[in-house]
């Protein structure tokens, strides 16, 4: 029995005793007067349990038959075993027109126990304690950031954090999470504290190779390569909860570094880089704590510095050709003939491409001279990018689209040296370019070119009236004569849209006329046809012949003949 059942009881029994009208009693039911006197006759025919609703333990009178819903989950379960509620409600409405809510279909499935809800789904880790000795366990993450806001581009920040007690280890700014920038910070963590016992870090394709059945290479990618040679350890999380304690820092430094930063007008990765190491002391000495045990387990550098950046390097081998040349990174690579290089055809060398951008060509440990001869000077054609690294190589291609330029393609007249020159008009008036005038309203101007064209003559049309026209230069008013090309408007004109109405005026009275506009061809110069004249020794003008009775008197010709 729902709350509202009960209220009702208790009123009706307050209306029933005498201590409440129908009407008072409507008003606190919320329901109407004559709604009041049917819950009252029905609760002094049947008691309390009249007032609940009638349908109420009854199926309901729109629910589908038990055989469809037998026949969907039967075929959920068959068939589409691994769809969800909603997936599979529009498959069943599609390959076997059965028409289910996808709520409803939502129920049965997880009444029958094929679908589990969210909550059902949770998964939750169970917490690890944090390694005892200072060293032990290293984690290490790069999170990608706007750290200078909108002063600057956004950047990631390499985070190095000690499992035991909290401290910071190392933070350096780069581009992106890549294994360049990883060697450099390790070369700068090794420096500084030595050689941990492990890096803990997620399975990015810098840690880790997620091809273990790779047909080429050694199983190792080049950051592992490194650390096994200075024998650390990296272990690879399968999950970002196993290394929350990165995680978490993480989004502590996106709050505090981030303030930090705009505190000390800081807007690029070199002024941040300088900045971090006061920053890590203050938060080391706000939130770092001492470790269970006090051994520290970094263990120090047995190597030269020669060697450790060596080690922290992209090393790779490659084939020599028998034209002395190998290929690495795009790059065709020549070596110089020497009594070194002289017997390294159809050998393998080891090439070393340092962080800072040295490239360096060995063969049992001697540098080998070399030009290169780059194959492409832009990022590879549909290149797999890694999502940590899609910014920065965003940003390279967006350069390299910057300083392209369209090369100019000259035509065949210009590879030939063929030079535009003037047209020459040469006759009893002409005048060599240059040469002064000396009389006239232009005297003391000079001829500009062949055409005899005078220089800066500004010649200006003004639209005085719609019948005068003045030309105005510099000189006095020059005369002029107007040739009407048209009297109409011209076709296909082009008008402002201030002038649009003017102009469809015109055009309207001029296709009103009863008549077509009559053009003036030869007449506008004033052309009178006559006929034709033909002139020689032999010509006799003609006479018109008249009959007897008009002229009796015979004409010279005649006279003649």
């Amino acid at each position: 029995m729902s709350e509202r059942d009960v209220k009702r009881i208790q009123v009706l029994a307050e209306v029933r005793s005498g201590q409440r009208t129908v009407v008072s009693a409507a008003a606190v039911l919320e329901l109407g007067v004559r709604q009041t006197f049917r819950l009252l006759s029905r609760y002094e025919a049947g008691g309390a349990g009249a007032l609940i609703h009638q349908a109420r333990g009854r199926a309901s009178n729109r629910q589908l038959s038990a055989g469809i819903r037998e026949y969907a989950v039967e075929l959920v379960r068959t068939k589409y075993a691994d769809f969800g509620p909603t997936l599979a409600t529009e498959i069943l409405l599609e390959k076997h027109s059965i028409t289910i809510g996808r709520e409803t279909l939502r129920r049965w499935l997880m009444a029958d126990g094929l679908w589990l809800s969210r909550k059902q789904r949770k998964t939750y880790h169970q917490p690890r304690l944090r390694r005892e000795r200072f060293g032990e366990l290293v984690q290490i993450d790069g999170s990608d950031h706007r750290w200078f806001e909108d002063r600057g581009e956004p950047c990631t920040l390499l985070v190095f954090i000690d499992d035991a007690t909290s401290r910071l280890m190392q933070l350096r700014f780069v581009l992106s999470e890549s294994t360049d920038s990883y060697l450099t910070a390790v070369h700068g963590y090794v420096l500084a504290f030595g050689c941990p016992v492990a890096f803990y870090s997620d399975k990015h394709v810098v840690f880790r190779v997620n091809k273990p059945n790779a047909v080429g290479g050694s199983g190792m990618t080049q950051l592992g390569r490194a650390l096994a040679e200075l024998n650390i350890e990296i272990i690879c999380a399968n999950s970002s909860q196993a290394k929350g304690r990165v995680e978490r820092v993480n989004r502590t430094l996106q709050d505090r570094l981030v303030k930090e930063l705009r505190l000390a007008n800081i807007c690029d990765i070199s002024a941040g880089n300088v900045f971090l190491p006061a920053f890590m002391n203050q938060f080391n000495e706000r939130f770092a704590i001492p470790s269970a045990r006090p051994e520290d387990l970094h263990r120090p550098l047995s190597i030269p510095m020669e060697k450790l950046t060596d080690i922290l390097c992209h090393r790779e081998q490659r084939y020599v050709g028998s034209q002395l040349t190998l290929s690495y990174d795009r790059k065709r690579i020549i070596l110089e003939r020497n009594s070194l290089s002289e017997g390294l055809d159809g050998k393998y060398v080891d090439v070393y491409d340092f962080p800072d951008g040295r490239l360096e060509v060995r063969t049992k440990g001697l540098l080998l001279p070399y030009r290169v001869f780059s194959k492409d000077q832009r990022v590879s054609h549909t290149a797999i990018v890694e999502n940590k690294r899609l910014g920065h190589a965003l940003a390279v291609i967006k350069a390299q689209q910057d300083t392209s330029f369209t090369p100019k393609v000259n035509t065949n007249s210009q590879k030939l040296g063929y030079q535009k020159r003037g047209r020459n008009v040469y006759g009893p008036d002409y005048i060599e370019p240059g040469t002064l005038i000396a009389d006239g309203p232009c005297r003391g101007q000079k001829v500009a070119n062949d055409r005899n064209q005078i220089v800066e003559q500004q010649v200006e049309l003004r639209d005085c009236s719609v019948q005068a026209l003045e030309v105005q230069s510099q000189v006095p008013p020059l005369p002029y004569r107007v040739f009407e090309k048209d009297q109409k408007v011209p076709f296909a004109a082009t008008a402002e849209n201030k002038r649009l109405g003017q102009a469809l005026a015109v055009a309207k009275r001029m296709q009103d006329l009863p008549l077509p506009p009559k053009v003036n061809t030869s007449q506008k110069l004033g052309y009178q046809k006559r006929g034709r004249q033909i002139y020689g020794p032999d010509y006799v003008p003609k006479i018109p012949v008249k009959s007897a009775k008009e002229s009796p008197t015979p004409s010279p010709v005649e006279q003649t003949g």
